[in-house]
């Protein structure tokens, strides 16, 4: 199948020449038929499918098969894309406009995050855009600060929408649909289908096409290798000699650690980055690009990277510690094996940790249906190695949040959550 085939005007087939994209993904050959015939879309497919591009290309070709009257923009967007992240916002804008680009009429591309000061958004939006790419919570204060209306939006995307109707995300997404028109094209873009989106896609969605793409599980060798817990760092550095990987993304489960284990393999030659929510928005795009470029070998990261973040040609992920839920695993993972490329996760289990992590790590393997044999590098093999009870034990749930974590999220939600963008 090609893009001509699928209703790409002769000018966005010529962009998609110029982009480099050679034949429609699965997604892609789905979805783009039913919205630009107007339809609402509830599509879900795996990470690393095309899904942005399912909805980019075609959002492109309504806007410049309808331009406004006597104008290129206007007051308010048509379009509004939301997005659960700034990463996530900021690739997705950065496609849009580099298609726009390449377009005779080039609709306008708006990008609004938090995190940053809102005076450049606002002054940015004083010429009026064709189409804004927000986070709930900026899009909000924007709006707060009468820089938008959403009066005109003729068309609303959802991208990540399981992440959206998440934690700290769930008002403010209400407050956004209460501003939008009621007679609108609706797109929800998804990897998971937890039964509130259901919720979500019968309340908003008008008799939508549903689009499921079962593909072929990417290419991701699992490990899980058994340590120590202070073995962690000389392993990993041991990993990236023995492997000869390019380019890594390390998790951790804090901005501490990710510093910390990032100062480390810089002290020992490794040039390695950092990557968390509490970095500046320049800092962010700063260390990406030293990454793309391959002045960066390693970016040790928490969670903030664990979803929309794309880097071509990753080569493995190391999960430094694990994370607390089997969706989140998942995610962290499913940032290399894309696009058909090979890829290798490893997890490090310690028993000698307060946290049991291979009891934990038994409870991620049960929710994704896989079983990962344990191993154990050379000259790093474990003092202590969790028993069949301890195994088998220890946390009850990957899901369930703990007290502290409860009163941390509502801490961060009082302070503005620029984790997620507000």
């Amino acid at each position: 199948m090609s893009f001509a085939s699928l209703g790409l005007s002769p000018a966005l087939l010529r962009a998609v020449r110029e982009q480099g994209y050679h034949a429609p993904t699965a997604i892609q050959a789905a979805a783009l038929p039913p919205i630009l015939a107007g339809a609402d879309v509830l599509a879900l497919a795996q990470t690393g499918s095309g899904k942005t591009a399912a909805f980019v290309l075609p959002l492109l070709q309504r806007l410049v098969d309808a331009p406004r009257p006597g104008q290129a923009t206007g007051p308010g967007p048509r379009a509004l894309v939301l997005a659960p992240t700034r990463e996530l916002a900021q690739q997705t804008a950065e496609l849009l406009r580099e298609v726009a680009a390449l377009l005779l009429h080039r609709p306008r591309i708006a990008l609004a995050f938090g995190g940053v000061s809102i005076n450049p958004q606002l002054m940015a939006l004083r010429g009026g855009c064709d189409v804004i790419v927000a986070t709930p919570g900026r899009l909000l204060d924007l709006i707060d600060h009468n820089g938008l209306q959403l009066g005109g939006v003729q068309c609303l995307v959802l991208d990540e929408a399981d992440r959206l109707l998440g934690q700290g995300f769930a008002d403010e997404l209400a407050r956004v649909l209460a501003l939008l028109p009621a007679r609108r094209q609706s797109l929800l873009f998804s990897a998971t289908f937890p039964p509130a989106l259901q919720g979500l896609a019968d309340g908003w969605l008008h008799d939508p096409v549903r689009i499921r793409i079962d593909e072929a599980p990417p290419q991701i060798t699992q490990r899980a290798i058994q340590l120590d817990r202070a073995q962690r760092q000389p392993a990993l550095r041991q990993l990236l000699r023995d492997e000869g990987w390019q380019r890594v993304l390390v998790f951790v489960a804090s901005r501490y650690a990710a510093e910390l284990v990032s100062d480390k393999l810089f002290a020992h030659g490794v040039k390695a980055g950092v990557l968390h929510g509490e970095l500046s928005q320049g800092a962010r795009r700063d260390v990406l690009a030293a990454l793309k470029a391959g002045d960066v070998h390693v970016l040790v990261a928490t969670d903030v990277a664990a979803r929309g973040l794309h880097i071509d040609a990753l080569d493995a992920v190391v999960n430094y510690e694990l994370p607390r839920s089997a969706a989140d695993y998942t995610h962290r993972i499913g940032r290399t094996g894309r696009a058909g490329a090979a890829g290798v996760a490893v997890s490090f289990i310690c028993a000698d940790s307060a946290e049991n992590t291979e009891s934990h790590f038994r409870l991620i393997e049960k929710r994704q249906g896989e079983r990962v044999p344990r191993e154990r590098l050379a000259g790093f093999e474990p003092q202590a190695v969790a028993s069949e009870a301890q195994a088998t034990g220890g946390i009850k749930s990957t899901t369930r949040k703990s007290k502290k974590d409860k009163l941390r999220e509502a801490a961060a939600r009082a302070a503005g959550g620029t984790e997620h963008g507000h």
